[in-house]
């Protein structure tokens, strides 16, 4: 599916899909947000039901995930393990949630889902991210 390491929105539906039939399948509503290499945001879903707020938050824990290039829960365990001097930095989502999408070791782009308990969002984003690696 990726062309020469770049997220489509091809690719982006079906990371989406496949997450949204996580949620589903554990009456779970959220909101799915995909970002490309620099964290612009290529698609944004909301499942009925999903509070407001979770379009914002799905957004900055998937650009979290791509900027820093690693998932949300690691930045969470920092602050968790007592680094809280990392609360200074701009434009970080502290909470578990986000995570990259690396294709052939190019981080391509991230996943951000925010709706429900944030390691619940951790695993709807994770059924994404196999869903491509399976595609």
């Amino acid at each position: 599916m990726l062309a020469h390491f770049a997220l489509s929105i091809i690719d982006a539906k079906t990371i989406a899909a496949a997450a949204r039939s996580e949620a589903e399948k554990n009456g779970w509503t959220v909101v799915i947000a995909i970002v490309d290499d620099g964290g612009h945001l290529v698609y944004l879903e909301r499942m009925d039901g999903t509070q407001k707020a979770s379009c914002v938050v799905a957004q900055e824990k998937a650009r979290t995930a791509i900027m820093f290039k690693r998932p949300t829960v690691a930045m969470e365990k920092v602050i968790a393990d007592g680094r809280v001097a990392m609360l200074s930095l701009l434009g970080v989502t502290f909470v578990e949630g986000g995570l990259p999408i690396i294709h052939e070791g190019h981080f391509v782009g991230a996943i951000g889902v925010s709706g429900v308990q944030s390691s619940q969002d951790g695993l709807i984003a994770k059924a994404g991210i196999d869903a491509l690696a399976a595609a």
